[in-house]
């Protein structure tokens, strides 16, 4: 897993969510790639996608409930879960979440 991107271009604009609770960066690495940097204080909530999304937890813990499951899961510090395009999953947080999401 990656602990620093280098020659990377970062949208100064906070991506905002849920009242305030969620708030990302959006950073271009030198290939194209896109990814956000993020942070989600406590609470639930339900995240779309238009792409394939991996998550990646820096800090914290979160339980998710995965497209098609039926059992909510738990990813903590240095876990990884994917989400597949135009699809739905939902988030609870009970404290805080640090986490990088790859857009795939």
């Amino acid at each position: 897993m990656k602990r620093a991107f280098e020659n990377v271009k970062i949208e100064l604009k906070a991506n905002t969510y849920f009242d305030g609770k969620v708030n990302s960066r959006t950073v271009y690495l030198e290939n194209g790639e896109r990814v956000t940097l993020g942070f989600m204080q406590a609470g639930e909530y339900v995240f779309g996608t238009a792409d394939k999304e991996i998550m990646e937890i820096l800090g914290g813990s979160m339980e998710v409930l995965l497209p098609n499951e039926s059992q909510w899961q738990i990813f903590q510090e240095n876990d990884r879960f994917e989400v597949s395009a135009n699809s739905e999953f939902q988030i609870k947080v009970t404290d805080m979440v640090d986490y990088c999401c790859y857009y795939v």
